[in-house]
């Protein structure tokens, strides 16, 4: 399948919401993974890619209304209703930066570190109810490990959230996770993705990042990762060095090579 690149630029984005299984996967910091790491990337180069590193909620699994939700519902339990026009503005970014803009949206009487707890707690509740995964989601998780090409789960989601979201993706899927709350600055700053390729031994232009915010984009193309774009709640243009996609069903392994191979 065809899918041309279009060069179109896209404004950077504000914030957005949050965010141990058996043979669970390292996570930094600790570094780590799985124990055949080095060369699968080694393997991988040959062919250009050399790591696919994923964003987690609305990317891999079906949780971004969770969030809106979520926030909703603890704003309402504090007495104050959340308009929609701040939906676009909290999507797909760190928990810290999100529930500062709600704080100051609403003026809601609660500190940033009682909101996170609350956000958390109420996130994990919905959680536990069931989660489904994103279409094409565990295909392609199961394509990449069974070619050894170094996965890596890159969320601005918490650790605790993380860990819970691994036991609905399988931990084996995945060389190293790494959670917002284990970076100083998180999306949409470069560190999570410079982070994840540093501890897989890759280079960054090596790298495809599948993302579905434009927070989530901005953080991957100014580490200098290739992006495929599959937008949850917020639209994301084509541009150079990204291609949009409808969902990860239209994603595999020979396309996401093909991305780095035309790079080079």
């Amino acid at each position: 399948m065809t899918r041309p690149l279009s060069r179109v630029g896209v404004p950077p984005a504000f914030g957005g919401s949050a965010p141990a299984p058996v043979s669970a996967p390292a996570h930094v910091p600790g570094g780590g993974g799985r124990p055949d790491t080095a060369s699968a990337a080694s393997g991988a180069a040959a062919a250009g890619l050399q790591a696919v590193l994923l964003d987690m909620d609305g990317t891999l699994v079906d949780t971004e209304g969770f969030w809106w939700e979520t926030e909703v519902e603890v704003f309402a339990e504090l007495g104050y209703a959340l308009a929609d026009e701040h939906r676009e503005v909290v999507v797909g970014g760190p928990m810290s930066r999100s529930a500062t803009y709600l704080i100051q949206a609403t003026g809601a009487d609660i500190s940033l570190g009682d909101l996170t707890v609350l956000l958390n707690s109420k996130f994990i509740e919905r959680v536990e109810r069931g989660v489904s995964l994103m279409p094409g989601a565990r295909r392609l998780l199961t394509e990449l490990a069974a070619h050894d090409v170094p996965a890596a789960l890159v969320s601005a989601s918490h650790r605790r959230v993380i860990d819970r979201m691994l036991v609905s993706l399988g931990p084996e899927h995945f060389a190293l996770t790494l959670a917002g709350d284990e970076v100083e600055r998180t999306k949409p700053h470069p560190d999570p993705y410079l982070l994840a390729a540093s501890r897989l031994g890759a280079h960054p232009g090596r790298c495809v990042v599948v993302e579905d915010t434009v927070t989530g984009v901005t953080s991957a193309e100014a580490a200098g990762c290739h992006v495929v774009a599959v937008p949850s709640v917020t639209r994301i243009e084509p541009a150079h060095r990204r291609t949009v996609v409808p969902s990860l069903e239209e994603v595999d392994l020979p396309f996401l090579r093909s991305l780095i191979a035309s790079a080079h």
